[in-house]
């Protein structure tokens, strides 16, 4: 059976997204003048902090983006506050470093307006270590270390809804349960697409129990489960599919290419940077959720509509 055709697609709302993509580029920087960028009273015993969490989100925020190293960062939000008119004292690059390490990270996203269609995969990112071309020429070293980036996006907006950062010894599926455990239970799920990596009992039952469909290929020497349960009899249904009608027309009919969308979101984070900076682990997931806001608000400025095409 000859494999079919790829389809095209067409974009239909080019001027309104070629218009995001320029404010995307927008240097722009607005401070609210009635924002709370001194910490607020815990109520616990000890002195409160000096600066809240808006305020260190934001300098990090500005770090990241623009790729400053801490003092760097301190002395580019000194300006933008001076030619802001705001009298607001700037936390120094010490204080930035210890509140990355356990700043909670508020990531904006925009509700799909019906059930989830989660796209999920994995990538590493480097830490440590020479670039590629001294790699290639000299040999790797010991000391490359890399992270693994976990993530979920939402097929309708293309936002990150889950996100999880591991040590490269960490497989894909074991995963797959903490970030579906990041949608609150109300918000409904349709379905899941996910590589063949996380074609396992743990996965399947997971997605079974939110009432999801899994968009799971199985591995080519799969064999069928015991069907004991919710998950294993739709992963049953997709083999005996795939071995009826081949893995293309499957993959065709599941809508299993959608799954590329968050290939292409993974690119778009490591746009940010090829590494992160930081070196503590804590730190790193602090840097990872930067980077995450950020390109959700890139994304809610537009994203391309497309249709299918002859």
């Amino acid at each position: 059976m000859s494999k079919p055709k790829a389809t095209r697609y067409r974009t239909t709302n080019w001027s309104s997204y070629n218009a995001a993509l320029k404010k995307r580029g927008s240097l722009t920087v607005w401070f609210d003048p009635s924002m709370n960028w001194e910490g607020l009273p815990t109520g616990r015993r000890g002195r409160r902090q000096n600066y809240s969490d808006a305020a260190i989100q934001s300098c990090l925020t500005l770090k990241v983006l623009f790729g400053f190293a801490l003092r760097q960062t301190t002395g580019f939000v000194e300006s933008l506050l001076r030619l802001a008119g705001l009298s607001w004292s700037v936390p120094d690059f010490s204080t930035l470093s210890r509140r990355q390490k356990s700043l909670t990270v508020d990531i904006p996203y925009r509700s799909s307006g019906g059930p989830l269609h989660l796209l999920i995969d994995s990538t590493g990112i480097k830490v440590e270590g020479e670039g590629e071309w001294h790699t290639r020429k000299h040999g790797a070293s010991k000391h490359r270390i890399w992270r693994k980036l976990h993530i979920a996006i939402d097929e309708g907006s293309l936002e990150i809804r889950a996100v999880e950062i591991t040590k490269n010894d960490v497989g894909d599926a074991p995963v797959l349960p903490a970030l579906l455990e990041q949608i609150p239970d109300e918000e409904d799920i349709a379905c899941v697409t996910a590589d063949g990596a996380y074609d396992t009992r743990k996965c399947h039952e997971t997605i079974a129990n939110r009432g999801a469909q899994a968009v799971i290929p199985p591995r080519k020497n799969a064999k069928p489960w015991c069907p004991t349960s919710p998950g294993a009899i739709a992963r049953n249904e997709a083999l005996r599919t795939c071995g009826h009608l081949g893995r293309a027309i499957w993959r065709r009919w599941s809508g299993y290419h959608r799954r590329s969308r968050v290939e292409t979101k993974m690119h778009c984070i490591k746009l940010l940077g090829q590494r992160l900076t930081a070196r503590d682990f804590d730190r790193q997931i602090t840097e990872v959720h930067i980077r995450v806001a950020i390109l959700n608000r890139f994304t809610a400025l537009g994203i391309p509509l497309t249709h299918a095409v002859a």
